[in-house]
């Protein structure tokens, strides 16, 4: 099918700007981004947008050009979720460096936390709980020569994957998402590599945890819509990975970290609470003793 002229148009208008900052290749992508993500938590926001659009469109001498209504045009247009800042993904598709580079930030979404986690268990193969160099070496394989249905693939980007590449590829990734710089990803690094579509739990707004002002309660029937979510066997039960992706999901909804420390303090401390059986898992009835007003625990 033939691109629209308003599709035309706009990737004119990204190749006359992008010459403006040099990234063709995934060396120059960690390099950009190294430069523009000014204090390495993982977005250009706030100032740094300034620094970024106004070497973008040409105007680095002269940062004032960058008023704060142009500034909201440009994120209105290159902000795809809309959250105020750029994030990697977001550059890669304003910078577009080599194709195949580009494709691992085009084919990586999930569809749930509980998806999530079995790409994890599939990768952390040693059970150490990182994705360590070799472990990120084959899931960038496999991104690459298996993209995910309706990725947008470009001949380059089909050519046959060379090992030099590959570990050019590996050691990019993680210095891009190694915030730590242990040479491993833990499971929080790994989610900004791997990010999810939705977070089922934001649906809700106001805290899940909380018992003062701000707490939200759920009814009966929303109770009933997190738990069949979150039990995707159908077996009455969350358990496993299904656990993780729910309490991966949990913490973020709270604002807290969701690190492999605090999943499993977290999970210990559910457990210990709801687990009344001590079978490892959680039932419905269980669940509801945690997520649900006291006054109505036992009536899920």
């Amino acid at each position: 099918m033939a691109a629209s002229k308003d599709t035309q148009s706009e990737q004119s208008y990204l190749d006359e700007i992008k010459s403006n900052i040099e990234c063709r290749s995934a060396d120059d992508f960690l390099r950009v981004w190294e430069h523009y993500d000014a204090d390495g938590n993982g977005y250009i926001e706030d100032k740094e947008l300034i620094h970024f659009f106004s070497e973008l469109m040409g105007t680095k001498d002269n940062p004032e050009a960058i008023s704060a209504e142009k500034l909201a045009g440009y994120m209105e247009k290159y902000d795809k979720n809309l959250d105020g800042k750029i994030e990697m993904k977001e550059l890669a598709e304003i910078l577009r460096p080599e194709e195949k580079f580009l494709l691992l930030f085009r084919t990586n979404e999930l569809r749930s936390s509980d998806e999530f986690m079995e790409s994890w268990q599939k990768y952390d193969t040693d059970k150490s709980g990182y994705i360590e160099a070799g472990e990120l070496k084959s899931f960038i394989r496999d991104l690459l020569e298996n993209p995910r249905p309706g990725s947008q693939k470009t001949e380059d980007a089909a050519e046959p994957l060379t090992e030099e590449t590959l570990a050019r590829y590996t050691e990019t990734m993680l210095k891009l998402f190694d915030r730590n710089g242990d040479g491993k990803l833990e499971i929080n690094e790994m989610a900004r590599l791997l990010p999810v579509r939705e977070n089922f739990l934001m649906r809700f707004e106001g805290s899940l945890l909380s018992r003062g002002p701000g707490k939200k309660d759920l009814s009966k029937d929303e109770f009933n819509r997190v738990f069949g979510h979150y039990d995707r066997d159908g077996n009455g039960t969350i358990e496993g990975e299904e656990l993780i992706g729910f309490l991966e999901d949990l913490l973020e909804h709270e604002q807290k970290s969701a690190d492999n420390t605090s999943l499993k303090s977290w999970g210990d401390y559910i457990l210990d609470k709801c687990d009344v059986n001590n079978d490892g898992r959680l039932q419905k009835d269980e669940l509801a003793r945690f997520l649900l007003p006291s006054p109505r625990s036992d009536k899920a």
